[in-house]
């Protein structure tokens, strides 16, 4: 006698499991799909507070190079007054070589024409950047510069034509002695007219030499006195 299967029982319970997991299955992924979701909404939130802030203003460094690109009227006049001035101190101290009777009145000479020569051709090519005028060169220093500039003022501690020739025909310890006096109060006029750069300009590097005219200039005034003193 045969007998047949009852497959009837055992469905009912297999559709019952099947059907818990799915719902477990469901639950679990809402929980992972609020989870990532709340994860990337976290990231993408991170993410955009990182690229905000790599959109910060502008950096420092870029706000000082803008600033230093700019130049106004003080600094034209600065670069138009030094290069005629530092001419002049230039050819003064171009005369030393062959005139002075001290060693360290030619010594001095020496720097002098060292630092101020750079300084011209810088200063040069500043006015050139900026379309203005740069003043003619008058060969020797000394033949156009009566100690004026194209105004007709006096610049700060310029010598006049006759203090010049006056140089020229000197030697020994008269020049040493004279050019030492004279080259104080050209030093002098000098700082006048970086400290009104100082207060007044606007381009960096002009600044900067100034700045340094006055520190450079007032140590060799003190060395010149030094010098006198000791005459």
């Amino acid at each position: 006698m045969a007998f047949r299967r009852s497959p009837i029982r055992r469905s009912p319970i297999r559709r019952t499991a099947a059907l818990a997991a799915a719902a477990t299955a469901a639950v679990v992924l809402t929980a992972c799909g609020g989870t990532d979701s709340s994860s990337s909404s976290s990231a993408s939130s991170g993410h955009s507070g990182h690229g905000m802030g790599s959109m910060s203003p502008a950096t420092p460094s870029g706000a000082a190079s803008a600033a230093q690109g700019g130049h106004n009227a003080q600094d034209v006049t600065f670069a138009q007054e030094m290069i005629p001035h530092h001419r002049q101190a230039v050819a003064m101290a171009g005369l030393a070589p062959s005139r002075a009777a001290s060693q360290d009145v030619k010594d001095l000479a020496a720097r002098i024409r060292k630092a101020q020569d750079p300084e011209i051709a810088t200063m040069s090519g500043w006015l050139k950047a900026w379309g203005e005028k740069v003043p003619d060169a008058s060969g020797s220093g000394m033949e156009s510069m009566p100690g004026m500039d194209h105004s007709g003022s006096s610049m700060p501690g310029m010598m006049s034509d006759g203090d010049m020739k006056k140089l020229q025909g000197l030697s020994g310890d008269a020049f040493d002695k004279a050019f030492l006096q004279m080259m104080i109060g050209h030093h002098e006029g000098a700082i006048a007219m970086a400290r009104t750069e100082q207060g007044k300009g606007a381009y960096g590097p002009a600044q900067t030499m100034a700045k340094s005219i006055v520190t450079s200039q007032s140590a060799e005034i003190t060395e010149m006195k030094k010098m006198l003193g000791e005459r």
